[in-house]
């Protein structure tokens, strides 16, 4: 059974190295096409809805799916709106993954310079009120502003953090190269593998 997977990227620079990185799966050969994916993406929604709005769409993008692929580019990292979905992912329970996309060409047939990790950029703490999202500012962890509720331990399937030293995602989940790692065959199984270190089958 193909794995419904949520692509989360920079829209504006990176939207069309993410659609050929997430429609690579039709041009494989016949007897491989049940091991690719449905994607369930969403893209940067108008700037004219609101932030509730906003965050409402962005989180019924990620119904029904068990996986979240950051396809990564220079800017990836930086983005509001990559982090909120990379935060409720977690939430959710998804796999989660980085995919470096950067040197995919664009329609310009150009590559990109490699960016830093997204899943590196957000962290989890522990407090004696309970766990919380963390986010890189600059070099600096300040308090996640986008979701600020503390987060039950049973909802994580990795180690929680024990003190108020942040632990970044990027130390739970596995960082992939689309090109340098020929992620034209092997991304059906990074996606897969994402999948079972959360226990999903």
């Amino acid at each position: 059974m193909a794995r419904r997977t949520f692509f989360s990227f920079h829209y504006k620079p990176d939207v069309w190295r993410a659609w050929n990185v997430r429609n690579c799966w039709v041009v494989k050969p016949e007897e491989q096409v049940d091991s690719g994916f449905f994607d369930s993406s969403v893209f940067e929604a108008s700037k004219k809805e609101s932030e509730d709005n906003l965050k409402t769409f962005l989180r019924n993008g990620l119904k029904n799916t068990s996986v979240t692929c950051v396809l990564t580019g220079a800017e990836t990292s930086t983005r509001r709106w990559v982090r909120y979905e990379i935060v409720q992912s977690v939430l959710k329970g998804n796999g989660l993954l980085t995919v470096d996309i950067h040197k995919v060409k664009n329609k310009d047939s150009q590559t990109s310079t490699k960016g830093v990790d997204p899943l590196a950029c957000i962290g989890l703490y522990k407090t004696e009120n309970g766990i919380y999202f963390a986010e890189k500012n600059g070099d600096k962890w300040i308090k996640y502003s986008d979701y600020t509720r503390p987060i039950p331990e049973s909802d994580l399937w990795f180690d929680a953090p024990t003190s108020n030293q942040v632990v970044a995602l990027s130390k739970h989940y596995e960082r992939y190269d689309f090109i340098a790692q020929n992620g034209r065959e092997n991304i059906a199984g990074w996606i897969e593998l994402a999948a079972a270190l959360t226990g999903r089958r």
